[in-house]
């Protein structure tokens, strides 16, 4: 919309504010992930791993980062309060106590801020069938995984650095693990009968014929 004298002030939106509200709903998003991962039991070492993964990274990095980790790790967003993020990265931007209540009192920014806020952080993924098989498609609708399978679960557990997990597929009556690369990067190959999830590492339990065991970290099947 081209900005005029006439709806400048209810449509304008200062370039620099949106660049430093940005950088400091950042920092708080990387703060919540960080108490998200000490709140699960994380170790120090996993937590400054997450901080240094994030240290090199521009601020349209980390978002992107903050949001493919949120996908996967949607606990992440429990007892997450967007309002209360987005009014301490204004308090952060604010130089005067007066200047921060007229920006928290005027609604259509906090309403601009809150949903850009939204939008860069909630871009979930979302499986879709072709041709009778399924895949996977990001926020933006590139595909992570190919329409190349009989059954997709995405995994949704908690891990201490951004990786991402493997989803769980079945493939001419096997099961097995491909990453949501778009690349279709096999974690582990299609040559089981049955995974299923655990809450915790080892993340996949399978069985192979008569023998049951779990994934291991390098996708190799390690017998119980």
């Amino acid at each position: 919309m081209k900005i005029t004298l006439e709806n400048f002030a209810t449509e304008y939106v200062d370039p620099i504010e949106q660049l430093e509200i940005d950088k400091f709903v950042c920092n708080e998003m990387s703060r919540q992930i960080h108490r998200y991962i000490k709140a699960m039991s994380g170790t120090k070492q996993a937590m400054l791993h997450f901080e240094e993964n994030l240290s090199s990274l521009t601020v349209p990095e980390k978002e992107e980062a903050i949001a493919k980790y949120i996908d996967l790790n949607r606990r992440a967003l429990d007892g997450l309060d967007f309002k209360v993020i987005l009014a301490r990265a204004i308090a952060n931007y604010c130089d005067t106590y007066q200047y921060m209540l007229e920006f928290i009192n005027n609604k259509r920014k906090m309403i601009y801020y809150y949903v850009r806020m939204k939008e860069k952080y909630i871009r979930f993924h979302e499986v879709f069938e072709k041709d009778g098989k399924f895949g996977i498609k990001d926020y933006k609708g590139d595909i992570l995984i190919s329409p190349s399978y009989d059954f997709l679960r995405p995994v949704y557990v908690y891990t201490d650095d951004l990786s991402a997990m493997p989803f769980i597929a079945q493939k001419d009556g096997k099961m097995g693990l491909v990453y949501p690369d778009g690349k279709d990067t096999v974690f582990a190959d299609f040559i089981y009968d049955e995974i299923e999830l655990r809450e915790e590492y080892p993340f996949f339990e399978a069985v192979k014929g008569d023998e049951r065991g779990y994934i291991d970290r390098d996708g190799q099947f390690q017998t119980i």
